[in-house]
């Protein structure tokens, strides 16, 4: 016997919809390339995004053709998300600090027929326009009198023009909930890059996990600004999940320094901000050194790479501001878990919740996950026990995009699992903790090290801004590890000083064997260090005798 409840599909959409009905006099808040702040509200967007769609409509383009982005954090790119997939459209969002042969590469294999850009990014386009044969309209993200004369792109088309030809007066069209809606490509560190192609039920289902109160927690009382770029996994889910909770947005466009976040921040009564530890590096020195506070801000989400503990409680106990820290991948759509106490936790030591808030967190219902040894089983939970971090979820890919074959694994019990590329523990409170990629995993003696550990430690130390820890090859241990450090701006330490801090945090096998400080450290396109090519550079380096 079947419920008797209505049958709609989860259309994004339906986001849209409910946000102008809803919450039409909230304002979205940009700073724009152009240098000054626009502000307009979700119904200005519902209004702007129906143009859009109307505009793809007389371009002749069919449902599921992919319509390109290369932008920043703003208002039209927000238009772009609604009024391409709103209209039955893919939303590709491309990711500009991809080499420009990589996102030539991407274009061609998503056959993108529409690329809107920014202008900052018109190098870019100039390069590659000529490359890219399915491209029918290259569309600047600007005013008419902003659109470059001597672009050497032809038939260069001003956004405002192109949509401001067309009526608000669109009805947004139903179909199969499970039509395509968006494109990401992976950043490619090896190989090709590879597209997850997101839902439009994958993407409605996400943003109602991303709501949750354990994950971002966004409700309509919050301002909240996105730092974590729209092209990178679609801003973490963000512009979804505003929309259905209907809370203030402010854009950051493409100024995102540590002062201009600030001051936005502080502008606009920021309460929530979402982004990368670099990111965040930056803010905390900036009001360190200014001997700033925050006024409104009361927590943020931070992933893409490990947060250093040094950071959380900074945050925590100097300036009051809740550090989340979340997992996330391209192919999980990205959310797959955020480290929040549970009730029994709460009257913890300070120095345990600290501890159990910088895992990577539990995961957010929606994701279900587990770790496998080489042996294919279940690994036990724990807290200690290291395995293969396998996910699945109606968030979750199943396949690539134009790709034969499927990267899912099959337990013993039949069903399809993701293999994440991670290797993780966890406890027996469902926290996990990624101690490595599985590539980049270090055995010592027949025992793992956690790269992580080694990197975080390092990392608070207050002369270090970034530290990478690899394996080199050792006669006797198989490997030993060594720490890669980046000193801050007119900052300085000594070897000794890093290898000071290890003892007591680590076991003394654990500790690096070295310390080498270089210049920079090289990092991918989504500000994630590149280990394989660091490894590469330092090919020729030998470890101490010791």
């Amino acid at each position: 016997m079947l419920g008797l409840m209505q049958d709609q599909p989860l259309l994004i959409s339906a986001l849209m919809d409910h946000a102008e009905r809803h919450h039409g006099t909230t304002e979205l808040v940009s700073r724009r390339v152009e240098g000054d702040i626009h502000r307009y509200t979700y119904k200005d967007l519902a209004a702007r995004s129906k143009q859009l769609a109307n505009a793809l409509d007389h371009a002749g383009l069919k449902q599921s053709d992919r319509v390109a982005s290369i932008a920043w954090n703003g208002y039209r790119h927000m238009e772009l998300y609604f009024g391409v997939s709103g209209s039955g459209r893919v939303m590709h969002t491309i990711n500009p600090r991809m080499h420009p042969t990589q996102i030539t590469w991407v274009m061609n294999h998503a056959e993108d027929q529409v690329v809107c850009f920014d202008t900052t990014f018109l190098p870019i386009v100039q390069a590659i326009h000529a490359k890219c044969p399915t491209v029918k309209h290259w569309v600047a993200l600007c005013d008419a009198d902003k659109l470059p004369s001597d672009s050497g792109v032809p038939g260069l088309l001003s956004y405002e023009t192109w949509i401001g030809a067309e009526s608000a007066d669109y009805t947004w069209p139903t179909f199969d909930e499970n039509l395509a809606a968006g494109l990401c490509y992976t950043s490619g560190t090896t190989g090709d890059p590879k597209g997850a192609l997101y839902s439009h039920r994958s993407t409605v289902l996400h943003a109602y996990g991303a709501a949750l109160p354990d994950t971002v927690g966004l409700s309509a009382s919050d301002s909240v600004l996105p730092v974590v770029p729209m092209f990178h996994v679609n801003a973490w889910g963000i512009p979804y999940a505003a929309a259905l909770s209907g809370c203030k947005l402010v854009f950051p466009g493409p100024a995102m320094d540590g002062k201009s976040i600030y001051e936005l921040m502080e502008a606009e009564r920021v309460t929530f901000a979402a982004g990368v530890p670099t990111i965040w590096q930056m803010l905390l020195s900036h009001v360190q050194n200014n001997n700033l506070h925050f006024s409104t801000l009361k927590r943020t989400i931070i992933g893409g790479s490990a947060l250093p503990l040094s950071m959380q409680v900074a945050f925590e106990k100097d300036y009051g501001v809740t550090a989340v820290h979340a997992w996330s991948m391209t192919e999980t759509s990205p959310l797959g878990t955020a480290a929040q106490l549970k009730n029994s936790q709460l009257g913890l030591p300070d120095e345990q919740k600290h501890q159990i808030l910088n895992t990577q967190g539990r995961a957010v219902f929606g994701v279900d996950m587990k770790i496998v040894g080489d042996d294919g089983k279940d690994r036990p939970w724990d807290g200690k026990s290291f395995g293969d971090l396998w996910v699945r979820g109606p968030w979750v890919a199943s396949a690539y995009f134009k790709r034969e074959g499927s990267p899912l694994k099959t337990d013993e019990h039949g069903r399809k699992w993701f293999p994440t590329g991670d290797v993780a523990t966890i406890d027996h409170d469902g926290f996990m903790r990624i101690t490595d990629r599985s590539k980049d995993v270090i055995k010592s003696g027949g025992e793992w090290i956690s790269s992580i550990d080694i990197e975080n430690i390092a990392v608070s130390h207050p002369a270090v801004a970034i530290a990478a820890c690899i394996g080199i090859p050792h006669p006797k241990w198989d490997e030993r590890p060594i720490v890669v450090v980046v000193k801050k701006p007119g900052k300085e330490v000594t070897k000794e000083e890093i290898l000071a801090l290890y003892p007591g945090k680590l076991a003394k096998w654990q500790i690096p064997d070295d310390v080498v400080f270089v210049k920079e450290i090289p990092l991918g396109a989504t500000g994630k260090i590149q280990k394989r090519k660091l490894r590469e550079e330092l090919k020729d380096y030998k470890l101490p005798e010791l």
